[in-house]
């Protein structure tokens, strides 16, 4: 082997290790990308879960208060209805009432 081959063999040896080196390095920016990814995103699955249970814990409370609030709508709306001149009892609902006071409406709000 002539001097010229070695130094070209080596000369290409050299390249192909500069090659290597620069994969490695962008393979390394892109672990570290992934770790800090892989470390936010398992930061933000942890609040996450900690955000269900606690929504989890507090909804038989709100169910109540939304329950209680239907009820209360359902109640003001028939009030409404009674004080535009309609019956809201169950023998005579949705028919207009006469001036006079029905006793089966007002037991309703008794």
């Amino acid at each position: 082997m002539n001097k010229k081959e070695v130094l070209n063999r080596f000369s290409h040896l050299e390249k192909q290790f500069q090659e290597l080196q620069q994969d490695f390095s962008l393979l390394k920016s892109d672990l570290v990308q992934l770790m800090e990814e892989n470390h936010q995103l398992s930061h933000e699955n942890h609040h996450l879960r900690q955000r269900v249970e606690d929504l989890t814990q507090d909804e038989p409370a709100k169910h109540e208060h939304k329950a209680a609030k239907r009820v209360g709508e359902g109640y003001d709306n028939l009030a409404r209805i009674y004080e535009e001149g309609f019956h809201i009892c169950h023998v005579y609902f949705g028919t207009p009432r006469e001036e006079e006071d029905c006793m089966f409406c007002l037991k309703f709000f008794n």
